[in-house]
């Protein structure tokens, strides 16, 4: 399971990555928490902070992609997780002076999502720098891994330090987290990574780059596949609040409960997916297909208990299918392409969220949480469904379905695959 973790490098980003995973979730609690304070509690202004943070990867995600390509990745992520050290030390200090207003996060939010159009394919594409290719899928469970762990701790710890210390000296705690990433990648020996020689300034790379993933039918579907999920799944936090505050009419804590029982079986599905050897399609869309059962499982439920009982296998399934498609994209692309590849996998898996928000709020409003929550696994049952399909046509895969007899679902393959099924 942590079998990645002997390579002395990535222990190295490993180590930095708890630490400013944690920061990263106290800060996003904070930011929400201000916002909602420097404007009498508007949603409205909520919302758009959090459009504001995600619009650029929407925008420039392919941009980004490229401009990894052409970069030694350990140099460029100093460089972004600097800079984002220096936006949380400015929040900070305008909040602790006294002096921030709406719009201040609002632009601290955007130039953050700047940033981020560089800094997450630059820190996808970096992993496998780490390990190689054959323990790439376990060190990318293991990221999401850190990740769900932050999303558990950091939450926590920020609603206890802004109870005591107001939110401003959280945006200074998550600025000192930056040290440890940026102490891990200053300490790593560059002889031991296994560079990705970067490809030289040309015009046309992106285009070059939308040729590439046009041409790969599979890659075409999976990225479709990853957008429906992302806009209904992403968002699934939105509708939690939703059923727990409109439908099972309980309080904060409540809601608590629920966003840390879908966080603790995203943290079991990361450690899950780090024992498996290497990423398989079949593993990441029946994922997702799960994912969008227990999504509509999860709206018919009637009561609150047996609604967080099913978040649980919810998070497990969500990160199954994350952490599988994130490994396929990374290992069966161009190396030369791999940065353009995971900009536009970044840009369906982040700018479908800013999509699906408005969607499923206005479902929830016009015909209930249930509704809105129902609707979105059966998008995503569908939407699997018919990927699957398709990329079993394009495959050779045929299915056999033998009811009377064991196997009751056959496989069978009519010619040879160009990737693994």
């Amino acid at each position: 399971m942590f079998r990645s973790l002997t390579v002395r490098n990535y222990r190295l980003f490993a180590m930095g990555q708890v630490v400013s995973n944690t920061g990263t979730w106290m800060q996003r609690i904070a930011q929400d928490w201000l916002v909602l304070q420097l404007s009498g509690g508007s949603g409205m202004a909520l919302g758009i902070t959090t459009a504001l943070q995600f619009l650029p990867m929407l925008l420039f995600g392919l941009w980004g992609g490229t401009l990894v390509d052409r970069m030694g990745k350990r140099r460029l992520l100093m460089a972004t997780q600097a800079l984002m050290g220096v936006l949380a030390i400015g929040l900070g200090a305008l909040v602790l002076s006294g002096h921030a207003q709406v719009w201040h996060v609002y632009v601290f939010a955007f130039t953050l999502g700047l940033i981020t159009v560089v800094d997450n394919p630059a820190r996808q594409t970096f992993v496998v720098e780490m390990v190689g290719h054959r323990d790439l899928p376990n060190a990318i469970a293991l990221n999401s891994a850190s990740f769900q762990l932050g999303r558990v701790t950091g939450p926590a710890v920020a609603g206890v330090l802004i109870a005591a210390i107001g939110s401003g000296p959280v945006f200074l705690v998550n600025a000192l987290s930056f040290i440890a990433v940026l102490g891990g990648l200053w300490l790593m020996r560059p002889g031991e990574l296994h560079v990705t020689a970067p490809v030289p300034r040309a015009k046309g790379q992106i285009r070059e780059g939308l040729r590439y993933i046009a041409g790969r039918r599979d890659l075409v579907l999976l990225l479709a596949a990853t957008a429906f999920l992302q806009m209904f799944g992403a968002n699934v936090n939105n509708q939690i609040a939703l059923m727990t505050n409109n439908v099972f009419t309980a309080g904060a804590a409540a809601f608590g409960v629920a966003a840390a029982a879908i966080a603790v079986g995203s943290l079991a599905g990361a450690l899950l997916a780090a024992r498996r050897e290497r990423p398989r399609l079949r593993v990441a869309l029946g994922g997702a297909f799960a994912f969008g059962v227990l999504e509509a499982t999860a709206a018919l439920m009637p009561g609150y208990v047996s609604f967080v009982g099913v978040l649980v296998p919810m998070g497990i399934a969500f990160l199954t299918f994350n952490t599988a498609m994130n490994a396929i994209f990374q290992t069966s692309v161009d190396p030369q392409m791999r940065g353009r590849v995971m900009g536009m996998y970044m840009l369906c898996f982040m700018g479908a969220a800013p999509i699906g928000a408005p969607l499923v709020g206005f479902l929830a409003d016009a015909f209930g949480p249930q509704v809105s929550l129902a609707t979105g696994g059966v998008v995503t049952i569908l939407v699997t469904g018919a990927v699957t399909l398709l990329l079993a046509r394009n495959l050779g895969v045929a299915f056999r379905v033998t009811p009377l007899r064991r196997p009751f679902l056959r496989v069978d393959r009519r010619e040879p695959a160009a990737a693994a099924a």
